[in-house]
């Protein structure tokens, strides 16, 4: 009984240590922070490699962790119509289930991109993939299938030529996704359960890849809010009805996404704007503005006090948090399309050549602790679950971790 309970004892304490599950694009809160201490710094082909799972066809979308499962998505086929979802064993990267669909809608992509590039997200219980054919998968953690939703049923007009990549989040319970383009652009809040959309509403006529991203009620909101980003701006609606509460009309960027930190919105508009959301009768609040911080793909990252942008030239910029002010600049190995995670007090960046960049930020610099390099193309933004980072090629799924 002594050892059981220590043991028992020992596996809790581990969990607070290591972190919780990573559940949709950029983390559970999508802010690409864990709050994981015992992440590895160095890792190669050989060291710190807890496994590596080859992967059928190809994918953009970043992997996402629920308990012991970690689930991802594939896009095969000349015409990239055969849709995957996988479902691997965290521990050892066995996979434990896999399910084929074909695709209903247009799966036409720019080269770089694929069908398989929005994120899926997870409620806990279901796991939810779209993809750039506007095909929509619920299935339970065991890969039973719940529902299915061919959008372009419904809106046979929305189509990207490059590609969609807007990734679903999950918000009590109503699954949020953007589908925007040139033709017919809208969101939609489809019942967890059910698959059938509460609403939908139009958005502006622009292609847009970024994804939506939820103001908490923890924020000092009187609801939880979802809010959209698009060319012309932010609207904050209601998950449950879509109906739009407050509006950023300044424009943003429709590639990197806006993130929330201690109720500040940091959109991607004239650099970064930096907003605070109307609260009772008070209104929005522009609180600074970044003219330099304007990133290029990664979204924005908010963390201890600092916010982090890299540019296109592949240079970190750290910021003020509180006040914009550029605190310092690190050049890095780019290009890069996936964003960085924060975790242990360190950022980590995956470059587009497959180098994983480690970096040490403080007061007045930020130190390039290491470049480890695995030899592959990475397009996602990385994972992190339970002291292991989560990577994945067109080819391969990946867990660093220390060994």
């Amino acid at each position: 009984m002594r050892l059981t309970i220590f043991s028992l004892a020992a596996c809790l304490l581990t969990s607070a240590t290591y972190g919780e599950d990573w559940r949709q694009f950029r983390g559970n809160d999508s802010t690409s922070v864990s709050p994981d201490k015992n992440l590895p710094t160095t890792w190669s082909a050989t060291e710190n490699i807890a496994w590596k799972t080859a992967l059928p066809g190809r994918g953009l979308s970043s992997p996402i962790v629920v308990g012991d499962r970690v689930f991802v998505t594939c896009s095969s086929g000349f015409r990239q119509d055969r849709l995957h979802v996988i479902c691997l064993n965290a521990a050892d990267g066995g996979i434990r289930w896999e399910r084929q669909f074909t695709a209903t809608g247009r799966t036409m992509t720019f080269p770089k991109i694929c069908n398989a590039a929005p994120s899926p997200a997870s409620d806990g219980e279901r796991v939810f993939a779209l993809f750039s054919s506007n095909d929509l998968i619920c299935l339970d953690l065991d890969g039973n299938l719940q529902w299915f939703r061919g959008l372009t049923f419904d809106h046979p007009n929305v189509s990207n030529s490059l590609g969609m990549a807007s990734s679903p989040i999950v918000v009590g319970e109503t699954l949020v996704a953007q589908v925007e383009n040139d033709s017919q652009s809208l969101a939609t809040g489809v019942d967890l359960a059910t698959g059938l959309s509460r609403w939908t509403i139009e958005r502006p006529k622009r292609a847009n890849w970024t994804s939506a991203v939820t103001l908490t009620k923890s924020s000092g909101q009187d609801e939880d809010l979802v809010l959209l980003q698009s060319s012309a701006g932010i609207a904050a609606v209601q998950p449950m009805t879509g109906k739009t509460v407050w509006s950023y009309d300044q424009g943003a960027s429709t590639i990197p996404s806006s993130v929330i930190a201690d109720g500040i919105v940091y959109i991607p508009s004239n650099g970064i704007t930096a907003v605070r959301p109307p609260l009772g009768s008070a209104n929005l609040e522009i609180v600074w503005k970044g003219a330099k911080l304007g990133p290029a793909t990664a979204s924005p990252l908010a963390y201890d006090g600092r916010l982090y942008t890299v540019n296109g030239a592949g240079v970190l910029l750290a910021a003020d948090i509180k006040t914009g002010e550029e605190k310092w600049k690190l050049r890095l190995t780019g290009p890069f399309s996936g964003t960085p995670v924060a975790a242990g007090g360190l950022l980590y960046f995956f470059n587009e050549k497959g180098v994983g960049q480690v970096v040490k930020p403080g007061d007045e610099g930020g130190e390039l602790v290491s470049s480890n390099d695995l030899g592959e193309t990475f397009l996602c933004t990385p994972a992190v679950s339970n002291g292991a980072i989560y990577i994945r090629s067109d080819t391969t799924l990946w867990k660093i971790a220390k060994q």
